[in-house]
């Protein structure tokens, strides 16, 4: 298997291609998951007599579909074909932005974002199977480095993006922006190579991924539920069971059918179990971080959404820098030392918030410094997880073992919002806030120290 993957890795002709547009599609992806956040405030004022409970799905709703569908679209690109999926994937993203941009209510504006986070959830693990299968087989962590650098990208960027569009037009324009751009992808992903299906076994078990569909789209809801139901509330510990119950489901089939849908080996995979439970933990982390900072900007230090963007941009600037570096370099510095470096740094940073940061504006002296350590720990930590989730995976399985990483990554941003918003809740003011940084601080801790077990890897190739 592993020689006909080269094979169709030497027919790639122009695997940059595929790199770039693969890329760009999960930086969209990503990006449109946190972009609702930034532009929550102005959806809220547009559809006046709206409760904010209700304009909140429209974070849910791409969240719980996108988290729900990662694991079933990443078995069906290695087994129908991964540019096949990718593409529908993009087609339907675009859809559901056509939707949301144009909506005349919030009702509609919910079904677009659950339109686009179908379509990403499609997309990102076929992307990345399409691009690891474009380079040699060594290249792997690289590509895989690459790609997480892509996603967490468009997530940090989400703020700072969305900001300028919005300053700049109104909060429909941060759905416009992706038309011309998936437009763009669909014409030109036809000129990449096209590898056959690499998965050409029996069906998987499908009932199983229907239940596995509903346990995460449960378990996902649930957590986001308690943003507007609370923690107590009936419906949020009912989700969670249901959730929980058709796990227990899944976890049967998968020890007594033939054919599971998750296959039985990826669980007896040290280093991918770690990077999975530590990718859960990083998700809330990252994502709670986020608005945390957000809601800091604007209701805190009182700045306007163009402002808050702007003073957030340079962390997406220092993750892309920083990732792309680690993406080329990653052999020699070793995942486990970037799991433990970046933690370390996303840990420190939000310690100097908790400490440095206070009433008074100090952009300069203050802020914008940790800004640039957290983009650096973010640039190390997010490649390193999801090269150390499929450094070891079979050719035929990648796109599932990246996308049971992702599924994780956003179960773990659904959990870290809502906590964040749970302690806020303890506290008035900036209290609120230092509660976010503390709480994400300890995220931190919990990451690295699950990072501390990973083995250590002599060289990429070693596990390419």
């Amino acid at each position: 298997m592993t020689q006909a993957v080269s094979k169709e890795t030497q027919q790639s002709a122009n695997p940059w291609l595929t790199f770039w547009l693969c890329g760009t599609a999960t930086f969209i992806g990503t990006l449109d998951f946190s972009v609702v956040n930034v532009a929550f405030i102005e959806i809220e004022r547009s559809f006046a007599g709206v409760s904010r409970a209700t304009i909140s799905w429209t974070v849910t709703a791409y969240s719980i579909l996108y988290g729900s569908l990662l694991i079933v679209s990443g078995r069906t690109a290695d087994r129908v074909g991964r540019r096949n999926v990718f593409s529908a994937g993009v087609t339907v993203f675009l859809l559901g932005s056509v939707v949301c941009a144009s909506a005349p209510s919030v009702m509609v504006l919910i079904v677009g974002r659950g339109l686009q986070g179908t379509g990403a959830a499609m997309l990102t693990p076929s992307a990345l199977g399409m691009m690891i299968a474009a380079f040699p087989a060594e290249r792997r962590s690289q590509m895989v480095a690459w790609n997480t650098a892509m996603a967490a990208l468009g997530v940090a960027a989400g703020p700072t993006f969305g900001a300028v569009l919005i300053g700049a037009f109104d909060w429909r324009a941060a759905f416009w922006v992706n038309i011309p751009i998936c437009l763009g992808v669909l014409v030109l992903v036809r000129k990449v190579h096209a590898p056959p299906p690499v998965d050409r076994g029996p069906m998987p078990d499908v009932v199983a991924a229907l239940l596995l569909t509903i346990a995460v789209g449960a378990t996902v809801w649930g957590i986001a539920e308690t943003e507007t139901a609370g923690v107590s509330d009936i419906r949020v510990w009912g989700a969670l069971l249901v959730g929980v119950v058709f796990a227990g489901f899944v976890i049967y089939r998968t020890r007594t059918r033939e054919i599971p849908l998750l296959p039985r080996v990826m669980f007896q995979n040290r280093s991918m179990n770690l990077a999975n439970v530590a990718m859960i933990i990083w998700g809330g982390a990252f994502s709670g971080n986020i608005l945390n900072n957000v809601l800091f900007l604007r209701t805190e230090w009182k700045y306007g959404i163009v402002a808050a963007g702007l003073l957030s941009v340079l962390s997406p600037i220092t993750v892309a820098t920083t990732s792309f570096f680690v993406g080329r370099n990653v052999s020699r510095l070793g995942l486990r030392n970037l799991l433990i470096f970046g933690s370390a740094c996303f840990l420190c940073c939000q310690l100097g918030f908790l400490f440095l940061v206070n009433s008074n504006r100090t952009p300069w002296s203050t802020w914008l410094p940790l800004m640039f350590l957290l983009g650096i720990g973010i640039g190390c930590a997010s490649p390193a997880i999801a090269a150390s989730a499929v450094q070891h995976a079979p050719p035929e399985q990648l796109a599932l073992a990246g996308a049971l990483n992702s599924t994780c990554r956003q179960i773990g941003a659904a959990l870290g919002v809502a906590v964040l918003v749970a302690v806020q809740l303890t506290s008035e003011g900036l209290g609120s806030f230092r509660a976010g940084w503390l709480t994400m601080a300890v995220f931190a801790l919990v990451s690295g120290a699950i990072s501390v077990w990973q083995p250590r890897q002599r060289s990429d190739a070693s596990v390419a």
